[in-house]
């Protein structure tokens, strides 16, 4: 069958008609999960233990007679709901936004033009192009194809893949499964071949959504983090639980009162529950994600960006990652001479017959960047002459195989049996099929070196005629004749050279793997700052070694050329049995491995298969290097700034948790801390832990430290020591003002006025300082930071509230204090943070001495 993609054919819909038909007919999606209501979130916070507490408390108050505190703690359950409402908004966004960019990619022609879209937009009559290792968008009908096949278990349960045939006009659509169907189904992959399909049905009409299979790619799995969380909390809880008994038990015999005694309990036990950690990781986590799916590289799998700030290697594809993938044609040899591709519109005859027998071999509508060039370059120099045979009919194709790395198609040009067959591919492949003499090779081995050496990748092209009604099985049958030599030039993108610096300097390693020459793999290698550029391992030496042959090779080397996609499996294995964390680039479908073993599975988002996006855990949304090192660098910055979110948590627990602990123990002391003082704080602290902290930039030295040790706590026992030990200096000062106030006189409710104000100052100083763990205090204020101008605005403005309002003033259980007795505790709290900044100047000397 004749492909002619300029007739009306293949010419596809108009923009304008898809877009009616989406209006019509909608978005080419399955049902999903539904986003969660009003009523589901405020069901989700009803069995919050913080809600229960509230409840309970607000319960006890109202039996005590107390009805106004009562009341206000039952509002503030309201209050919560709200906070909790916006956060799960938030989150959902994130994940919509991710779940739309991560749905399959669908290769269409509309306007006669190709066009890559989101498998939603596709819609019915759209013409897809399927390729190995695509998944087919929507169901379809075949009407053109060259050894296409399809899996179809998903349908099915077969996993034997089925083949398919072109729609003879009368075929009526029926049920997946069997051989030579002339139809194809969503959600079924593309095995082999390649081929033009029409679409029938979308979203819930395909084969698919009858099942009601809901295929989630934002699945939310259990990571190492949420583990060691998990185990945080409910080692915090134990110890919670076991303190609020012995507060009820102590208050009770102390005081003779039971039920001031639970509330006594109860306000411990709101004091010291982590409630909020569960929370904060769901937000960064899904708010993280989202970030970097705007650096254009989309989290399929959240244990990704936990892996990323451990990533030791980056082994990256050369060809459209490290370069443009925009090849042109940019020198040829005939067997005799060279001829430079200029600008000018010269172009010998003895070199047209190249260019013809590359374009023959070539797809009549090319999707490979290399044959793009070469039908490019045809247009420019050969059109309207003998040399473009569009009347010629293609009869069959001998496509590229890991055996023979050429590829051959066969041409009728209308007279009897007499067939034309041209083919292209390696240089060594081609010498294969000519059969040429070692001479011959020699001529044509100096000219590739010579080509290569100037970082070209190089292809033979050959050509053969044969009389036959039957054709070969295999191209060696055919008696070829080689033509010449092309060379494709494909510059490496402006931003490649800065970003291997940056990892580098950021302690990670790179690695090039290429399916080119040594001498073109080293020629790039300079060129954007490899290491070793010098040293390779080609993919014949790969093959040849064993396990810890290359385990030690690969110490040193950092290049990788003639490789297979099935080789990089080795190379993952390799690096990982040397204790690296590596992340791994990958297109096709038998990178799929290689993907699914590395530590980070990046798949190309433009150029992959949908095979290689599923098996990874990363999605390069512009197939660009640079973009990695961007992910790397917002990994670090989530984690950082995780990090900084719990030590903040652990810092404003103790003090909180100390004040409502230590006067329980002596009959005479008030307390100082009931719960809608801890309530008070909760809305100060829920939102600067999910959200000021999330919003903190990255740190100055955050590429340019070492990776963090896969095996390393997120949080270890010396960073919950260090947050104490702020929030221990936090308690001594503001139990301080609370033990001489009672000494100096001032009345229980003065006290815990002046406290309490110490309190609010010392938790707004300790967000501010935990902004940063390497910048100091006066940097950190003029580091932009919007989120945190409305959370301590808020809490100063409601504090001012509170010390002047008659209600607020009962509600709190405070007396009013003069303005120099709120300066003096301000002060006071604010000097809380004094040794961590102390500390973090100090920590900060040897690490410049060693930078230096």
């Amino acid at each position: 069958m004749q492909l002619d993609l300029k007739s009306e054919k293949f010419k596809g819909l108009t923009e304008e008609i898809a877009a009616e038909k989406i209006k019509n007919e909608g978005f080419n999606e399955l049902p999903s999960s539904k986003p969660k209501n009003l009523f589901a979130i405020a069901f989700g916070v009803v069995k919050e233990p913080m809600f229960l507490l509230l409840v309970a408390c607000g319960t006890l108050y109202l039996v005590l007679g107390d009805v106004q505190e009562g009341l206000m703690l039952l509002g503030f359950v309201f209050v919560i709901m709200g906070i909790e409402f916006y956060q799960e908004k938030k989150t959902e966004k994130a994940l919509d936004a991710l779940k739309d960019l991560a749905s399959p990619r669908a290769l269409v022609i509309r306007d006669g033009v190709e066009k890559r879209i989101a498998g939603r937009d596709v819609v019915t009559d759209d013409l897809v192009v399927l390729q190995e290792g695509d998944r087919v968008p929507a169901d379809a009908t075949v009407l053109y194809s060259i050894n296409l096949m399809a899996d179809e278990s998903l349908l099915t349960g077969e996993s034997v893949p089925v083949s398919k045939s072109e729609w003879n006009g009368s075929d009526k659509n029926t049920h997946p499964g069997g051989d030579d169907l002339p139809f194809v189904y969503s959600g079924s992959m593309v095995v082999q071949g390649h081929g033009i399909v029409k679409v029938t049905t979308t979203a819930s009409n395909t084969e698919i959504g009858k099942i009601g299979k809901a295929l989630d790619s934002v699945k939310e799995e259990p990571t190492k983090l949420k583990v060691e969380m998990a185990v945080l909390v409910k080692r915090l809880a134990i110890i919670g639980i076991s303190l609020c008994l012995l507060v009820i038990i102590v208050f009770t015999i102390t005081r003779g009162d039971l039920l001031k005694g639970f509330l006594a309990g109860i306000t411990l036990a709101m004091a010291m529950l982590p409630e909020e950690f569960p929370v904060v990781l769901t937000i960064f986590m899904a708010l993280g994600a989202w970030r970097m799916s705007r650096k254009n590289v989309l989290t399929r799998k959240p244990a990704a960006v936990e892996t990323l700030g451990s990533a030791t290697v980056l082994c990256t594809d050369k060809t459209g990652t490290l370069t443009k993938n925009k090849m042109t044609v940019t020198q040829l040899f005939n067997g005799e001479k060279f001829h430079s591709v200029g600008k000018t519109a010269e172009f010998p005859e003895e070199f047209h017959e190249i260019i013809e027998y590359g374009i023959l071999s070539s797809q009549a509508n090319p999707f490979d960047p290399m044959e793009k060039a070469i039908t490019t370059m045809g247009e420019a120099f050969l059109q309207n002459t003998e040399h473009i045979h569009t009347d010629w009919q293609m009869v069959k194709e001998y496509p590229l195989s890991k055996d023979l790395l050429a590829m051959s198609r066969v041409f009728s040009d209308n007279a009897a049996n007499k067939k034309t067959i041209a083919a292209k591919g390696a240089p060594e492949a081609i010498y294969d099929l000519c059969h040429l003499s070692d001479s011959q090779k020699e001529k044509y081995a100096a000219a590739v070196a010579e080509m290569a050496s100037a970082g070209l990748r190089v292809l033979g092209v050959a050509k053969a005629m044969i009389v036959a009604e039957n054709l070969p099985q295999i191209q060696h049958d055919f008696n070829f004749e080689i033509i010449g030599l092309l060379a494709l030039s494909d510059p490496i993108r402006e931003n490649i050279p800065e970003a291997v610096r940056e990892c580098y300097q950021a302690g990670i390693r790179v690695i090039m793997i290429t399916g080119d020459y040594a001498v073109t793999a080293m020629n790039i290698a300079r060129e954007i700052g490899l290491k070793n550029p010098q040293t390779t391992i080609s993919g014949p030496e790969l093959q040849a070694m064993t396990e810890d042959e290359l385990c030690e090779r690969i110490k040193d080397v950092n290049v990788f050329a003639r490789v297979i996609p099935e080789q990089k499996l080795k190379i993952v294995n390799a690096l990982k049995r040397n204790g690296e964390i590596v992340a791994m680039t990958g297109d096709g479908v038998n990178d799929a491995p290689a993907l699914k073993a590395a530590n980070i599975g990046i798949a190309m988002g433009e150029k992959g298969t949908d095979v290689a996006r599923e098996a990874s855990s990363l999605v390069l949304m512009d197939d660009n290097f640079s973009s990695i090192v961007g992910a790397v660098k917002m990994g670090r910055r989530i984690f950082d700034n995780l990090q900084k979110a719990l030590g903040y948590i652990f810092a404003i627990h103790v003090p909180i948790a100390g004040l409502s602990l230590i006067p329980v123990f002596v009959a005479d002391w008030p307390l100082l801390l009931w719960p809608v003082h801890i309530v008070f704080l909760e809305l100060i602290i829920d939102p600067s832990c999910s959200i000021v902290f999330e919003a903190e930039e990255e740190e100055k030295n955050v590429m340019s430290r070492p990776p963090k040790d896969i095996n390393e706590p997120f949080f270890g026992a010396a960073k919950i020591w260090l947050s104490c030990s702020q929030g221990i200096g936090i308690l001594a000062i503001v139990f301080a003002i609370y033990f001489f106030g009672l000494k100096m006189g001032y009345s229980e409710m003065e006290v815990r006025a002046l406290a309490f104000t110490a309190l609010i100052a010392a938790n707004i100083a300790v967000i501010f300082s935990n902004r940063s763990w390497t910048r100091n205090i006066f940097q950190i204020i003029m580091t932009p930071n919007v989120a945190a101008k409305y959370v301590v605005g808020g809490a100063t403005f409601f504090l001012i509230l509170i010390l002047n309002v008659p209600f607020l003033l009962k509600l709190f259980q405070f007396e009013r204090i003069s303005f120099y007795e709120a300066l003096v505790c301000v002060a006071a709290g604010f000097s809380s943070i004094i040794w961590f900044e102390l500390y973090k100047v100090f920590k900060a000397q040897p690490e410049k001495i060693e930078q230096d």
